[in-house]
């Protein structure tokens, strides 16, 4: 990503909408989850909001960091006060079968980032039965100036999560749609209001209400989804496998 995204990020994460929406969805899905004593690993860290957030939820979980921007591997360090690696997801510097749960939120969409090849690293520092869970943007047709922003060169269905996890020897994957109440405005935002290249990253300050607000219908998407209602849509993917 460009160096002042992370500025960004790092500002931030652990109060904007979107960043608590993702991080609530993610340890949702760790949360039935018994992990090994490797622990976790967060595979592309960035400046740590998760591993901070997972810190507080499960204060007794092992977790480790890894993350190709120094600078930004000091301030997850800092932030999540755990150990974060400097290196590549394409080729990690953990011994195979390491860890019991690797995570990794929207980074396998990042221009550096080889699919096929970091998902082969997440298979092979993961412990035999040890879950991956992923978050990706969904849709190529999503794509607009803040990918540019961050280096996304490439957005994702259900469908094709569900082949590339199967083509790297994961099973039990399971994938779900979320930010689907919110597609509607998410598209217009991007294809009509911010579709610019100059224009800047979505990663920015909201008025205290909108951010309420939209945190509030992402709240409520949970909660239906907790109801087992399934959304055939949605402006990101949740995925959990399985390491064989």
């Amino acid at each position: 990503m460009e160096p002042a995204e992370y500025d960004l990020m790092d500002a931030a994460e652990q109060g904007m909408w979107w960043y608590r929406a993702l991080h609530a969805h993610a340890i949702a899905a760790l949360q039935p989850v018994r992990i090994g004593p490797g622990g976790l690993l967060d595979a592309g860290c960035g400046t740590g909001g998760f591993l901070a957030r997972l810190r507080d939820a499960r204060p007794g979980l092992k977790a480790t960091g890894l993350e190709y921007f120094p600078a930004a591997a000091a301030r997850a360090r800092a932030k999540a006060g755990v150990p974060v690696a400097i290196g590549s997801v394409n080729a990690m510097p953990f011994a195979a079968g390491r860890f019991g749960a690797v995570a990794s939120l929207d980074v396998l969409s990042h221009a550096a980032v080889e699919p096929d090849a970091a998902l082969g690293e997440m298979a092979r520092v993961l412990a035999p039965g040890g879950l991956l869970l992923l978050n990706l943007p969904a849709y190529d047709w999503l794509r607009s100036a803040h990918d540019l922003r961050v280096r996304n060169i490439r957005r994702f269905t259900a469908g094709g999560v569900r082949r590339l996890l199967g083509a790297s020897g994961f099973t039990a994957i399971r994938t779900r749609y979320w930010n689907a109440l919110l597609l509607p405005v998410m598209a217009a935002q991007r294809k009509l209001l911010a579709s610019a290249p100059h224009h800047g990253s979505d990663v920015a300050p909201f008025p205290p209400w909108l951010d309420r607000s939209l945190h509030a219908v992402t709240v409520l998407e949970r909660r239906l989804m907790r109801l087992g209602l399934p959304f055939p849509a949605g402006g990101s993917i949740l995925a959990t496998a399985i390491r064989a």
